[in-house]
């Protein structure tokens, strides 16, 4: 799920992967296409992480910040992990997240998609689908985000 600045989702998709590295990219061409504006900032938790995905996001000049699990790791408990053999694309991202200014702006991660997880969660009920099969699922979680936009943009009138 993509979330903009305003707690609305702009692009959702669901998958059977049992990993969400494959969706970055996709995630962010849907929310662009929806949003009809493009991306300027991406932030996305350690699950997201992949060498390819920063390359190619980085590429068009979208600033990235996406942590490896390990450095995730440090952000949350505050030991510094080890370097080990890092790519340059790693040790680049890890400067980045590293530095106050970094951490900052992924802070705002938490803020912006969280919440948006815990309404559709705790609010809403969607603890688990009610549907089986892909197409299903995925018209089920696309009704529940038309219906929780619905609800933010009447709220905010």
């Amino acid at each position: 799920m993509t979330v903009n600045e305003d707690h609305l989702i702009v692009g959702q998709r669901v998958t059977q992967n049992a990993a969400d590295n494959h969706s970055l990219v996709a995630m962010v061409e849907e929310a662009e296409r929806s949003s009809g504006a493009k991306a300027g900032t991406i932030l996305a938790d350690a699950g997201f992480f992949s060498l390819e995905n920063i390359e190619e996001l980085e590429g068009p000049g979208l600033a990235v910040y996406v942590p490896d699990s390990n450095l995730a790791r440090e952000l949350n408990t505050g030991q510094r992990c080890r370097a080990g053999t890092l790519s340059q694309t790693q040790r680049r991202m890890r400067r980045k997240l590293r530095d106050p200014a970094g951490r900052l702006v992924y802070g705002r991660r938490k803020a912006l998609v969280e919440p948006v997880w815990g309404s559709l969660k705790e609010q809403r009920g969607m603890k688990r689908f009610r549907l089986r099969g892909l197409e299903k699922v995925n018209i089920e979680f696309t009704l529940a985000a038309i219906g929780f936009n619905l609800t933010r943009l009447f709220a905010r009138r």
